[in-house]
């Protein structure tokens, strides 16, 4: 059984205050694997990164500060994944080289852009939002992780737009992202977003192997 689960994650800006808040915003929503690897005794940690390639490189990194723990690489895919293995889609999107030593269950992407896990549960940015929140314009899709990144169709933007006139005010990434991160129905977002769905299992079977006969 693992003993210790490690994740590094994309994000969260360059100041302290604000990665502390964004790993605040993935514990809860990673809270029901939190809660079940302790039952367990299984020490978990979340480090929020900064740059992708600060997320690489604090990965690597752990591999041999941390060798005995199951150590997970998250990172936004930033484009369609149309390679099967995570590890094949970095090689040629960011021409990172597999470390040696680990496989696929240790290496997990993020939608295109954190924008579209929100948009899986619309109701949560309703309610978060309250009066005066538009989400015409929000994209309606079953696979969020298909909704391109771009100028086109950019759901920070579309976001924005549709949160301008609620109490709240417009989106704000640092402010408001970690809030949603906390209040997202994590099933709502696994069903719309595969790779989502693909950590939870794989962080899942990891803390609760087969028993062997």
């Amino acid at each position: 059984m693992v003993k210790e689960v490690r994740i590094y994650i994309e994000g969260g800006g360059d100041f302290k205050n604000q990665k502390s808040l964004i790993r605040q915003g993935f514990s809860q929503f990673f809270k029901k694997l939190v809660h079940e690897a302790k039952t367990k005794k299984i020490k978990w940690n979340i480090t929020i990164c900064g740059t992708r390639n600060h997320a690489f490189r604090d990965f690597e990194n752990a591999l041999k500060s941390h060798p005995d723990a199951f150590n997970i690489l998250l990172v936004d895919a930033e484009a369609p994944v149309k390679q099967k293995s995570p590890w094949e889609h970095l090689k040629l999107r960011d021409n990172w080289d597999k470390p040696a030593g680990v496989d696929d269950d240790n290496c997990h992407l993020m939608v295109q852009t954190m924008e579209a896990w929100f948009i899986a549960d619309i109701e949560t940015l309703k309610k978060f939002y309250g009066q005066g929140f538009k989400g015409s314009g929000i994209p309606k899709t079953a696979n969020v992780e298909t909704i391109p990144k771009g100028e086109n169709n950019n759901l920070e933007r579309i976001l924005k737009t549709a949160t301008a006139n609620t109490t709240k005010k417009e989106y704000h990434k640092i402010q408001h992202a970690y809030q949603l991160l906390e209040l997202l129905d994590v099933d709502k977002v696994c069903q719309a977003s595969p790779y989502c769905d693909r950590i939870f299992t794989t962080i899942t079977e990891k803390i609760n192997p087969p028993i062997e006969n």
